[in-house]
């Protein structure tokens, strides 16, 4: 049944619309965190559909929500008043950070940071746009046009004009043998030179921890020591939490957080995690951006009553049982047991990570040199074991990307450790 519908998928769909393991896997129910495939497989799910299923399978508060929402009305789109909607904005708003905030909800991160790049556009009169090297923020003209990672990136025509940044990876590049101050201060000093070049750019958008790229990140700070530049010259910082948000790293709700010193973002994008699986996506800004543009607008799916209602469920039960306290606690034993077990294991040049976000980097043993093909073989060893990871990467290199949902207990994250552990193994 696997295969015919394969060969299905094969013929009706794009040849680019990547598919993971050689032979690829159809899941058909979960519940916790765990999900089930078409033969009656079960796997403890580390990767929660890419970082989306951020609390738990069939979460009873969120199917709850949806199944009484839908009992009502599914959608009427933004042209009439929207209850859900509405309370959901106002909890954003208040969580964001950002003063006198203004929240639209789109339908997926692609769309959330297409938007803030609109706004910041409009708002400074100006289509260059400054990015980290390494990034990813999404699958549309114009959020492909601004990523940094060329695996992601398939055209080169943009309506803007992109120039990328140092410093989103912290251990690659010509700063890495750096300290961390020193490091930012090298990374401050070429923004500075790359300003010094190009007509003032609109703003600088960046992910705290780099998802796609495969969980990189900077020393904390470095975005703040950015902030001030930007600052003076008048440029945006866009903080993109499509992946780090909601808690997922533990130490805080919000990515942007730990480079705070200089207050928040002026515009933030969220996605994945808040619809547990529903399609939400959106951006916060200040209401001197966000009220900047001079012609109607509406979103036809962007905020529909049975999401919204799915957010508001699973950001109750987020906050309720201090998910980001136990990503925090879990994540730190979880980073810990992975880190012993690579250093027994010579093709792990790293494991990096906060929280529930944690980045394997596999390399050919004493190189610095990239290997894909030994990545995917230990993702098709884990999904032996009966895990599911993701896998990422750039900078030319090979990451495994793991992120659980958010309530995983100490159980789960030890059994998936040995199994992570054993499929290392088998690659020696």
């Amino acid at each position: 049944m696997t295969n015919d519908l394969l060969g299905r998928h094969r013929a009706v769909l794009p040849d680019w619309l990547a598919l993971y393991y050689e032979e690829p896997l159809e899941i058909t129910h979960g519940e916790g965190r765990h999900v089930w495939d078409a033969q009656g497989n079960r796997y403890l799910d580390f990767f929660g559909g890419i970082l989306t299923t951020m609390t738990a399978h069939a979460l009873p508060e969120v199917t709850k929500a949806v199944s009484e929402q839908a009992g009502r009305i599914i959608h009427s789109s933004t042209l009439y008043l929207n209850r859900p909607m509405v309370e959901l904005a106002e909890r954003i708003a208040q969580l964001s950070g950002i003063p006198d905030a203004r929240v639209f909800f789109t339908t997926s991160g692609t769309e959330a940071n297409d938007t803030a790049l609109l706004l910041a556009t409009a708002y400074r009169r100006s289509n260059t746009i400054l990015a980290m090297r390494n990034s990813y923020h999404g699958r549309s003209f114009s959020a492909v046009g601004i990523t940094g990672n060329s695996g992601w990136s398939p055209t080169s025509l943009s309506p803007l004009q992109t120039l990328y940044v140092h410093g989103g990876v912290r251990t690659r590049g010509p700063f890495a043998s750096l300290s961390d101050d020193a490091y930012i201060a090298a990374c401050v000093e070429d923004l500075k030179d790359l300003l010094g070049h190009t007509r003032a750019p609109a703003a600088l958008i960046a992910e705290p921890v780099q998802g796609v790229g495969g969980f990189t990140a900077p020393p904390d700070g470095l975005y703040a020591a950015f902030r001030e530049v930007l600052h003076e010259r008048g440029i945006l910082w866009i903080a993109d939490e499509v992946q780090t948000g909601w808690g997922r790293t533990g130490e805080h709700f919000w990515g942007w957080q730990a480079h705070g010193r200089n207050g928040p973002p002026d515009i933030m994008t969220f996605a994945k995690g808040i619809g547990n699986g529903m399609s939400i996506g959106g951006v916060v800004a200040r209401s001197e951006i966000m009220n900047c543009l001079d012609s109607n607008s509406i979103s036809t799916f962007g905020g529909t009553q049975i999401t919204m209602a799915a957010g508001l469920a699973n950001l109750n039960y987020l906050l309720e049982h201090d998910l980001q306290g136990n990503a925090r606690r879990v994540g730190g034993l979880l980073i810990e047991r992975l880190r012993a077990v690579a250093a027994q294991v010579p093709a792990v040049r790293e494991v990096r990570g906060r929280g529930l976000m944690i980045g394997i980097e596999i390399t050919k043993p004493g190189t610095d040199e990239a290997d894909p093909r030994t990545a995917a073989a230990v993702l098709e060893a884990a999904r032996e074991g009966g895990l599911l990871i993701g896998k990422g990467g750039g900078h030319n290199t090979s990451s495994l990307r793991v992120a659980p949902p958010l309530s995983l207990n100490v159980a789960e994250a030890e059994e998936g450790a040995a199994i992570l552990e054993n499929a290392l193994r088998s690659i020696q």
